[in-house]
């Protein structure tokens, strides 16, 4: 990153970004759990707020399950606002169209610094477009977790969207009105943060199961609505694959029973969009005529990943968010159907996270190039869409990491000689599919071939993927640095500029 007036002192050192290698983690340790103490019950949010002893500057964190329906996060910061805060860091696990009525509080200099897993709609458009005063930090979601829990992302307030709360104060995502499944970003923070708030738009009541213990939570306070559950299934979520789609699933499917078919131990995750959710709905077929059972699946469960579980071929879920309502009902009355935290999940400073545990991580890609590098944080043209979320947690640390994409898309080519955005390391890529076939990206699984051979299954060289890919038109001078993409320890991995 060039020198430039202003440059804020938690970006110095972030540049020039320079050729990836997958160096060995070094974090620091992680810190004890906040002291325990008993919630008071306050009469609404504002008051909540104003017993929180905030202050200009304060970082307030905010948890995502319910996606694109939470009203929660806009409320809060807009209290903030008319309690005269100014200069606020954010650290939402995610930020979704939803949350449009902050980019007002943007640019007013409410919201100064943002730090998020992942961003999309009308926040991601004004980061783009300069409006942020210094550039957003885009973590993983085990980075961010581990950032809580060492200290580099010391949380001064955790305002907690609680689907349902007991007389004592426990609360969980298993029922309500706004019942999201486990809260398992939240946990990390009412852990570590300063000072925790729970919101709830729900009477006491008596929980099947807890997500976050009273002793963890200051105060408990209550809203007419949290938002709209129905909206954590959105985007590609919510939508059937395509032709092209179907068949690269239909082939990533079967890579994946080849691999596994005779691994007890077998474990799988795969991402939550369209062609993800066709894989699993086609590896179940293939599992259950093999009599194939697998011990978990994991991530972001998905109503696929039930109905398997349910079906006998997974033993257990170890679930850290709901991506569906049918995902949520289950949690809520499984006991097989595990919550866990984000430490839990992708920590890269626990040697224990079930991510180390994958067998097979299944995951998508806006763009895949030639070093196998994928980006799933822009499109071709720059603006933001997403962030790494689980992505890079689970690549590197998956025995088998299957990237799918078809070579081009409406918006134009996805198997690019260079990513716009590099997201996640090509180092930890060992398979791409596409509707052309399969690519390997070393030999460690060139065992697999002859039975993928056998299968009918296609391969293709990775130079004949990119044979047709042109070097993309060069982007005009961008100098402006709008936001940084960590790698899960925190080192930088790629910039995002715009201007």
């Amino acid at each position: 990153m060039e020198p430039r007036p202003g440059l804020p002192a938690f970006l110095e050192g972030y540049g020039p970004v320079t050729p990836w290698t997958n160096a060995p983690l070094a974090l620091p340790p992680r810190r004890m759990a906040r002291p325990a103490t008993q919630p008071k019950t306050v009469p609404n949010l504002l008051t909540a707020l104003e017993r929180a002893d905030l202050h200009d500057g304060a970082v307030l964190s905010f948890h995502h399950h319910l996606r694109n329906g939470d009203a929660l996060m806009a409320h809060a910061l807009q209290l903030c606002a008319k309690m005269g805060l100014r200069n606020l860091h954010i650290a939402p696990s995610s930020i979704f169209p939803c949350h449009a009525a902050l980019v007002p509080l943007i640019q007013r200099g409410v919201i100064t610094r943002i730090t998020t897993s992942y961003m999309n709609g009308p926040v991601a458009d004004a980061v783009r477009a300069g409006h942020l005063a210094t550039p957003a930090v885009l973590q993983t979601h085990g980075g961010r977790a581990a950032a809580i829990e060492d200290g580099r992302l010391p949380i001064d307030l955790a305002i907690i969207a609680a689907p349902a709360v007991d007389d004592a104060g426990n609360i969980t995502g298993a029922i309500g009105r706004s019942a999201c499944g486990p809260l398992g970003y939240a946990m990390v923070d009412a852990a570590h943060a300063r000072y925790v708030i729970a919101v709830t738009d729900a009477s006491r009541t008596p929980l099947p199961r807890i997500c976050i213990p009273a002793l963890r939570i200051d105060q408990i306070t209550q809203v007419d609505s949290l938002g709209d559950a129905t909206q954590i299934t959105s985007g590609t979520t919510a939508k059937p694959p395509n032709a092209q789609g179907q068949k690269i699933a239909e082939m990533t499917a079967r890579v994946v029973f080849e691999a596994f078919r005779n691994d007890p131990a077998f474990s799988f995750q795969t991402g939550a969009g369209a062609t993800s959710l066709a894989t699993a709905n086609a590896l179940a077929p293939l599992m259950h005529a093999a009599q194939m059972k697998g011990d978990f699946a994991s991530g972001g469960i998905t109503a696929p990943l039930v109905d398997m579980h349910h079906a006998g071929l997974f033993t257990r879920l170890q679930d850290v968010q709901a991506f569906d309502l049918v995902s949520a009902r289950s949690y809520a009355t499984d006991p097989d159907h595990m919550g866990i935290s984000a430490s839990e999940y992708a920590s890269p400073a626990r040697t224990d996270a079930v991510s180390r545990q994958l067998a097979c991580a299944v995951l998508g890609a806006t763009e895949v190039d030639r070093a196998f590098n994928v980006n799933v944080t822009t499109t071709s043209d720059g603006r933001i869409i997403g962030g790494s979320g689980g992505h890079s947690d689970v690549a590197q640390d998956a025995r088998l990491t299957i990237v799918t994409t078809p070579t081009r898309a409406r918006g134009g080519p996805k198997a690019v000689p260079s990513v716009l955005h590099r997201t996640t390391p090509g180092s930890s890529v060992d398979l791409v599919v596409t509707e052309a076939g399969v690519t390997f990206a070393s030999d460690k699984w060139d065992w697999l071939k002859p039975a993928l051979r056998t299968a009918g299954v296609p391969m293709i060289s990775a130079t004949d993927v990119f044979a047709d890919m042109t070097p993309r038109n060069p982007f005009p001078s961008q100098k402006k640095t709008v936001a940084v993409s960590e790698h899960r320890d925190g080192r930088v991995i790629d910039l995002i500029r715009a201007g």
